[in-house]
């Protein structure tokens, strides 16, 4: 017998990229990011007080300087029942553990981390602050994990308080596990008296002013798995509006970090931009943030990031009009010089009176991160969105506080509205060029396009047309990266203004229609691929033995192309709602509803027709592509038991994806069913983080 050795080498070839691209998710290369995280230290210091088991009580003279503080604790919870205080200082400081309801994931996101036996003890520190705001008030503001994050909860431990006047944070066992930003100062009595619980804390030291911290360098960095559907270390913690650049061949994803669901600093938000980013798609770095809030004034909005004068930046918002009102910050003289002059005027912040509001930028100090803030207030927008268009003209986008396109020579000022009425505010717009098309994205809700070559004025209205791209994701970023491909990233809604990140592939049309698509390279690792179902003929039910899972399959439409086909993803308990993924070949329509056994869910509403992409529950999208040939299906379900239900992204032919969450439900069983439409080659394969 005689071989073709080409033929043979072609066939080697290709079964060994399949090898590595599809059945054998462990021959995959992995993804992973790179943490900047590590362990935090307290240098030495002389204490302002101790207590100890034998002396659980004494008095507190005020401190000369009361801008910040620490407290370092030596605890025992081996013992502890609760609800105690561990350490009480009145009216300033109650340090505490206590049973949390096992169902209550509103702020803290306690559940995320139950015990074996399903409860919740939690430690918290609740400091009390006196606002600086009219009218005069006070509040707790609580920082605290449940006890079940450390890895031997039911032990001694080293606990430490830190207050700096901007951070109130909590360490324990030298890691950082909650902080919130505070506003305002505690109210610290000539003389108080501070005590412990000597049979919780064996001692305590208490030192004004507070010591800082210092970060203990690994070795080894910290990594996770993974980069789709991630979140920040934490309880709390979730990815908010996302900018992202790509420059010199590294994609940049720069995000505001929520803790709490927009919750923090006493619902102000306390928002700024954390940044990670990637030169291939599979090694990513979380870097220093690149806005870090540094005053108690500061919560930080959306913004872009941009090149000027060759180097990077990124602009973002003052929202200080959530703290204090208009006429208490630099917005009246910032529109006084603008209504005066046509164009907006350049202010060094630290150099005018009022709290600084509105447009500022920071500048990266190497290409890459190590941002710098500038100071300077060139708009007093407080959304931002800088860009060099393909004609080389600086412009920005007016959100939140103003409205219209605006060009400049400079970024630092002279900002003149060149398009008044377009686009209409919002919250957060890109523009993009792609090809002969240009592209304004706005935030949630809205999306324009028209051809390049068109005037200013020539934008239509996509939506309305129900022909956007809109999938789950909230304040979607749009960045061409390298090879003329398109990426799509944002956040999804999981706890209030927070959720994880998502980044999906686009795909354009001739005529300048988006689709999108998953990005191969970060797709979530699987274990081994397992046929469930050659074909179903009918109703169907199979155990998902995994929460988190890939689901794949092929649909026949049919020579009519009609019929519907639904994947039900069902819980454990009957009270939890389950959740229908259905595609309607007739309409050509698909959605996410609330799941049935005996039927298809109800229809759900499209973007065009009033629905909500952007609150990833459940909506339609309409006007599918290439629907009316056999094409393939895959889901993704991820369970978290931070997210305290299911993440679930569909990819419908290689040209439309959509992404919900569902709330309460780690999914066990799968049933898959049809009318008329057929289902075939069903496969299942398990994720492996």
């Amino acid at each position: 017998m005689r071989f073709n050795l080409n033929k043979v080498s072609m066939w080697i070839l290709i079964l060994s990229s399949a090898l590595l691209t599809t059945g054998c998710g462990e021959k995959k290369e992995l993804v992973h990011l790179q943490l900047k995280s590590s362990p935090w230290q307290f240098p030495r210091a002389t204490p302002s007080s101790i207590l100890t088991t034998q002396s659980k009580q004494a008095k507190l003279a005020a401190p000369a300087d009361t801008s910040s503080f620490t407290i370092k604790m030596l605890v025992n919870l081996t013992t502890s029942d609760g609800p105690k205080s561990l350490l009480k200082i009145p009216n300033v400081l109650d340090f505490k553990i206590y049973e949390h309801s096992k169902n209550d994931r509103k702020i803290q996101n306690y559940p995320a981390y139950p015990m074996p036996d399903g409860s919740v003890p939690v430690l918290e520190a609740a400091l009390h602050l006196h606002l600086p705001v009219e009218p005069a008030e006070s509040k707790d503001m609580p920082i605290g994990i449940p006890l079940a994050m450390l890895e031997k909860p039911q032990t001694h431990h080293e606990v430490v308080l830190n207050f700096t006047g901007v951070e109130w944070t909590l360490y324990i066992d030298g890691e950082l596990m909650d902080n919130d930003f505070a506003l305002g100062y505690p109210a610290w009595s000539k003389e108080s008296t501070w005590e412990i619980d000597p049979s919780l804390v064996s001692k305590a030291e208490i030192f004004f002013p507070g010591i800082k911290p210092e970060k203990i360098a690994l070795q080894t960095p910290r990594t996770r798995p993974e980069i789709q559907y991630w979140t920040p270390e934490g309880h709390n913690s979730w990815v908010g509006d996302v900018a992202t650049f790509y420059h010199e061949g590294r994609y940049h994803v720069f995000y505001l970090y929520d803790r709490r669901g927009h919750a923090s600093k006493f619902g102000r938000g306390g928002h700024y931009f954390e940044h990670l980013s990637t030169v291939d798609f599979k090694t990513w770095v979380e870097h220093d943030a690149a806005t870090p809030i540094e005053k108690q004034w500061e919560t930080l909005g959306t913004g872009t990031p941009f090149i000027f004068d060759n180097k990077l930046c990124i602009s973002y918002g003052l929202h200080t009009t959530r703290i204090y009102p208009a006429e208490k910050t630099t917005l009246p003289l910032q529109w006084d010089y603008y209504n005066k002059n046509g164009e907006t005027g350049s202010f060094l912040y630290d150099t005018i009176p009022g709290f600084p509001a509105g447009s500022t930028y920071s500048i990266s100090q190497d290409g890459i991160s190590q941002f710098k803030k500038t100071h300077i207030l060139y708009h007093p927008c407080e959304n931002p969105s800088v860009y060099t268009d393909p004609e080389g003209r600086l412009r920005m986008l007016a959100n939140y506080g103003a409205k219209g396109t605006w060009e400049s020579k400079s970024i630092t000022g002279g900002w003149k509205n060149i398009n008044p009425g377009f686009p209409p505010g919002g919250d957060c717009t890109f523009f993009f060029r792609w090809g002969g098309f240009d592209y304004v994205i706005g935030g949630f809700t809205g999306l324009w396009s028209k051809p390049a070559s068109a005037a200013e004025d020539k934008y239509t209205d996509v939506v309305k047309q129900g022909l956007d791209f809109y999938n789950g994701m909230a304040v979607p970023a749009v960045t061409e990266i390298n090879d003329g491909r398109f990426l799509m990233a944002g956040w999804i809604p999981i706890a209030g203004w927070g959720g994880t990140l998502n980044i999906h592939e686009m795909i354009q049309l001739p005529d300048g229609r988006i689709g999108t698509k998953w990005m191969e390279e970060i797709v979530p690792q699987t274990e081994k691929e397992n046929e469930i179902s050659a074909e179903i003929q009918e109703d169907q039910t199979f155990d998902s033995k995994s929460p988190s899972f890939l689901l794949t399959f092929d649909v026949e439409p049919g020579e009519d192309i009609s019929g519907k086909i639904g994947a039900l993803f069902l819980g454990q308990q009957e009270d939890i709602p389950a959740c229908e993924f259905q595609i309607d070949q007739t309409t050509k329509r698909a959605q996410y509803g609330k799941g049935d056994l005996q039927a298809f869910s109800n229809l759900e509403k499209t973007l065009r027709e009033g629905g909500s992409p952007n609150s990833a529950r459940h909506y339609a999208i309409e006007n599918l592509l290439d629907t009316e040939k056999p094409y393939t299906v895959r889901i993704i379900v991820k369970y978290d038991s931070k997210f305290g239900g299911s993440q679930i992204d569909a990819e419908i032919a290689g040209k439309r994806t959509m992404i919900t969450f569902c709330p309460d439900l780690k999914v066990e069983k799968i049933l898959l069913r049809k009318n008329q439409a057929g289902i075939k080659n069903v496969r299942i394969a398990a994720l492996k983080h």
